[in-house]
């Protein structure tokens, strides 16, 4: 299936877009790429497969973004993903966490380029879909623009094209990840001169953008944007996406619409997958930001966050709450 460019898309965010998360954003969007939390080389290789890589075919186009560091277990996993019926394959650069760096992958991969190209060039090799990196633009304290040009060109020869950069450093030492997205400087000029530099290159931005006008402004710059938190906590700031950025003449589904819709989903997942565990609230969770800014927003979110109600398991909560907002 063709789909169309990753002008935009939402990042890879850890215990935040899982499955669920996923297919309420596809509510929103239909033409925004979509990518999963990050999936370990050990947990398919050694893991439950089908627990770590089942979605829905709403969620397309979706991208499955790994973290690992061995060639031979990336190759392995980019196959199941394949298999599996992804449509992009993404290599995690820039994760700074203290666990992630003990399993020598992440951002720490930023210093060992040629084995970052060796990983791609085996992951290439063993599927025909994209294979894709995403990385901060520097690490530590290293903010020599050539430590990041050297990195994307060192990769680029091995055959990948496109290229996420998170336009902040990754502080590996003394910083927590929460702290890596926030504290470090944005850099934006960095990801303007390398697409400048690789014109040939696929260059998508993350990092601190908020609103539409200023996707716009990169849009001048680089080929596409990814946003995380933003899009994670003001999710129906997506509704336009499609008509702006797409091309788009379908109108955008409602708030309402979007609760309406996921009231089945929610339905069907409880009912294949209550006896294993999910709750009410590990989708729900998800959707506290639908109503950001509009009166009876805290009653919603109240109503979704009550332990008594969500015990029920009844996803016609969704509706309850919704009647709390004027104007949805």
């Amino acid at each position: 299936m063709i789909y169309l460019p990753r002008t935009l898309s939402v990042a890879p965010m850890m215990d935040w877009t899982d499955r669920h998360c996923r297919v309420f954003h596809r509510q929103i969007t239909r033409h925004t790429w979509l990518y999963t939390e990050m999936v370990t080389t050990g947990a398919l290789v050694y893991g439950d497969v089908e627990r770590h890589l089942r979605y829905d075919e709403v969620e397309h186009p979706i991208a499955l973004q790994l973290g690992g560091s061995e060639p031979a277990d990336l190759a392995k996993s980019a196959k199941l993903g394949q298999d599996w019926g992804y449509d992009e394959i993404n290599l995690n650069c820039g994760c700074p966490s203290e666990r992630v760096q003990k399993g020598a992958f992440g951002a720490c991969l930023m210093n060992e380029p040629q084995l970052v190209a060796d990983c791609v060039k085996a992951m290439r090799d063993a599927v025909t879909i994209d294979v894709t990196v995403k990385h901060r633009i520097g690490i530590d304290h290293n903010e020599s623009y050539d430590f990041v040009r050297d990195f994307v060109g060192t990769i680029a020869e091995a055959g990948c094209s496109t290229f996420i950069v998170h336009a902040r450093n990754a502080i590996l030492k003394g910083l927590s990840p929460k702290e890596n997205r926030e504290i470090p400087p944005l850099r934006y000029d960095v990801a303007y001169q390398l697409k400048r530099d690789f014109p040939e290159l696929e260059i998508i931005i993350n990092g601190g953008v908020k609103t539409d006008d200023e996707i716009a402004a990169h849009l001048a710059h680089v080929d596409g944007v990814m946003l995380g938190r933003e899009a994670y906590h003001n999710p129906y700031l997506m509704a336009n996406w499609d008509a702006r950025f797409y091309g788009s003449d379908a109108a955008p589904k409602t708030r309402a619409e979007v609760l309406a819709a996921m009231v089945p989903y929610i339905a069907d997942q409880l009912a294949r997958y209550g006896g294993h565990g999910l709750k009410l609230n590990s989708i729900t969770r998800h959707m506290l930001g639908l109503t950001a800014g509009l009166p009876g927003a805290r009653a919603f979110r109240q109503m979704l966050s009550d332990p008594k109600k969500l015990a029920g398991g009844d996803p016609r909560l969704l509706l309850e709450a919704a009647a709390h907002i004027r104007d949805l």
